[in-house]
């Protein structure tokens, strides 16, 4: 008796508590429905990567052949060059797409006129709003050897006009670069956020003990956002084997494979061009545990190291 009534009371605790908050489950149904049909259930469909995927025969009818396609991979020719060059784009992106809209927002917040500010904040956001495929071709425009704004500059000051877009040394400065200018200012928002957060006592503590604005800045302001940056480090970490598809791929050509032939693409290529769907498939998985080992070691170097982390 005792059991039940206290079973009773704990399923009256629950419904109360679903119906308190009925609102927010209905304001989190969309989202949990995408991610379990569109991250989740899909993931099922990673079992072709250890099969001779036949999608005639389907995924119960074909034969299993367990790591033979990983090896493939791992003895290919281009395996070294496709893990070089997505860590090396993903390291470079890290580098400066991180570090420098924590530079723009220490920046911003020593900016006193709110007018001139926002005007700032306002001009550096566009860029985030514009699609990816408008971006290549504003590069492709800007650089190209004939017409190009930014030849035309280099032959204005005396040099020899450059086909940036087929000469593979330019592809990560051009690829990193645009990737920096579309993201800056929305990047910045959330250190501008935290920065606003840190009690002005502070700063007119230090302004009266003689403190400089540098000083100020790396007493106060990074300490104050240390927690911010090491989360948005960590989260970037995590993905710097996912080097997007969209952009390289409408950049890139065969000239430029060496340095810009990615896993992403080479998926692309080897499973929908070449219909190679299960070799495709063990290749984007390996890049999936290549992330998930990325999180899990960064997230552990960062406890010992700092005391943040994200779990």
């Amino acid at each position: 008796m005792e059991n039940s009534a206290i079973a009773r009371k704990n399923n009256m605790w629950m419904r109360n508590k679903v119906k308190r908050n009925l609102v927010l489950y209905v304001f989190l149904a969309p989202a949990a429905i995408y991610y379990l049909l569109f991250h989740y259930a899909p993931m099922y469909g990673t079992l072709i990567a250890f099969q001779d995927y036949n999608p005639f025969r389907g995924m119960s009818s074909s034969p299993w052949v367990g790591f033979k396609h990983f090896e493939a991979f791992f003895n290919s020719i281009y395996f070294y060059r496709l893990i070089r060059n997505t860590l090396l784009i993903g390291f470079y992106s890290i580098l400066f797409g991180f570090t420098i809209p924590i530079v723009f927002a220490l920046l911003l917040h020593e900016v006193k006129h709110p007018k001139f500010r926002n005007l700032i904040q306002s001009i550096s956001y566009l860029p985030h709003f514009i699609s990816t495929v408008v971006v290549a071709g504003l590069i492709v425009n800007f650089t190209s050897p004939s017409t190009g704004f930014i030849n035309g500059l280099i032959e204005f000051f005396g040099g020899t006009r450059i086909d940036f877009l087929r000469e593979s040394g330019w592809f990560r400065t051009l690829y990193v670069s645009s990737g920096v200018w579309q993201t800056v200012g929305w990047s910045s928002i959330i250190y501008f956020a935290s920065l606003t957060g840190i009690s002005p006592s502070l700063y007119e503590a230090a302004e009266m003990d003689g403190a400089s604005r540098w000083q100020k800045v790396w007493h106060i302001s990074l300490p104050g956002i240390k927690p911010t940056i090491i989360t948005i480090l960590l989260l970037d970490l995590g993905r710097v084997m996912d080097v997007g598809f969209e952009k390289v791929y409408l950049l890139y050509n065969s000239t430029t494979y060496e340095t810009a032939d990615v896993l992403s693409t080479y998926v692309y290529r080897s499973g929908l061009e070449q219909q190679q769907y299960s070799f495709a498939a063990s290749v984007g998985l390996f890049n999936s545990f290549l992330t998930f080992v990325f999180i899990i070691v960064c997230n552990r170097v960062a406890r010992k190291l700092s005391g943040y982390s994200l779990w």
